[in-house]
């Protein structure tokens, strides 16, 4: 790996990741060194010269956003499981066109969160659906909302951005009242939208695996200023994710 120019290297020592700071219009980031692509992605987003070198812990790591997210994911995922590597290899997939863009609605009643049960494969989504032609992603957050479940949301915020299998998704949190429709009134492909406890989310079987046990985290520590950034290349859902 060490050898391929387009390779990140990792760099941990005393328990932190080595990372340079840099700021875009939403605010401070952090970019993997030791790739041309990731020092080019800093250039071009016009934050070279402001850019300085920082040490993070793998507490704040785990909530930073660090670019780029497909190499991030790589790294974390190691790290979580006690075996950093010393290299990964450059992914950006923020870097290239969605095949599809998605919005999701996160939406929490009392300790519960609204999810879509797929009883047949076993399995939990988080509401949502594509963003149609001259929509927004809030839009369609509210709209899919309102076609799963029947419940009339607004949106409160931003909360995340997802990339997994070249879609990229937004995912919000919305305030929402009345009560969830009958089935057979729902748009929700054989699901069944139901309540579920936040803070059984890391161990319940949810996409997107690496978004659900953040929801329970900042349930309990606040949400996000900014939207985080996350690659997610899990496709097991019994395995364990708390990073």
């Amino acid at each position: 790996m060490d050898s391929d120019p387009r390779a990140v290297r990792v760099r941990i020592e005393a328990d932190a990741l080595h990372l340079t700071r840099a700021q875009d219009a939403e605010g401070a980031y952090y970019v993997l060194p030791g790739a041309d692509g990731a020092a080019g992605a800093a250039a071009a987003a016009g934050t070279a010269a402001t850019a300085i070198a920082a040490a993070l812990p793998l507490s704040e790591v785990l909530h930073a956003r660090i670019r780029p997210v497909g190499s991030a994911e790589a790294v974390l995922r190691g790290w979580a499981r006690g075996a950093p590597p010393p290299y990964v290899a450059f992914e950006d997939p923020a870097a290239l066109a969605p095949v599809r863009v998605r919005a999701g609605a996160i939406v929490i009643r009392d300790g519960r969160i609204l999810l879509i049960h797929f009883t047949d494969e076993a399995y939990y989504e988080i509401p949502g659906g594509g963003v149609e032609p001259g929509e927004s992603p809030p839009a369609a957050a509210v709209r899919e909302l309102r076609e799963e479940s029947a419940l009339a949301g607004a949106v409160v915020a931003e909360v995340a951005r997802v990339w997994k299998e070249g879609r990229r998704e937004h995912y919000f949190t919305l305030d929402a009242e009345g009560e969830i429709g009958p089935p057979e009134a729902l748009d929700t492909y054989g699901g069944i939208p139901v309540w579920v406890p936040v803070a059984e989310l890391p161990r319940t079987r949810v996409w997107p695996r690496r978004l659900a046990w953040r929801i329970a985290h900042w349930h309990r520590t606040g949400w996000p200023a900014r939207p985080a950034e996350l690659a997610d290349s899990v496709e097991d859902l019994t395995a364990p994710c708390d990073w």
